[in-house]
């Protein structure tokens, strides 16, 4: 079967990217994670006795609380990440576009790095 494309179109290779049902899925898949882990976390913040840092500190040095906590940051921000992108890949045009889409990526990395790190000090007793 014969494709419908412009020569100029097989000459640059435009067409489609064949992965946009795969970042539908991965968005839909992160968001209904984040659901239940949010529940977690607000269900959890209500039950603290206080709000203290040794009350928080506590909790967070609790495994399983570690573990949830590094889970919900990394899907929030793999989920935000995604949804970002899509937003620039809409509405952002030309090289703006380019930088921007590399921007976030630099982003999501830094703040998930920042995330670990404060989630694990916290969890090992670190100041």
């Amino acid at each position: 079967m014969q494709q419908l494309r412009t020569p100029l179109s097989r000459v640059l290779g435009l067409g489609s990217a064949k992965d946009g049902t795969s970042h539908w899925w991965a968005q839909r898949v992160s968001a209904i994670a984040i659901g239940p882990l949010l529940l977690w976390f607000g269900l959890a913040m209500l039950t603290l006795p206080d709000y203290s840092y040794a009350s928080v500190a506590a909790f967070v040095a609790t495994p399983i609380v570690t573990v949830l906590l590094l889970l919900l940051t990394g899907t929030a921000l793999y989920h935000a990440k995604l949804g970002l992108q899509v937003v620039i890949e809409d509405y952002v045009h030309g090289a703006l576009k380019v930088v921007a889409l590399i921007g976030i990526n630099f982003a999501v990395v830094a703040l998930a790095v920042a995330a670990l790190v404060s989630i694990l000090r916290v969890a090992l007793g670190g100041a």
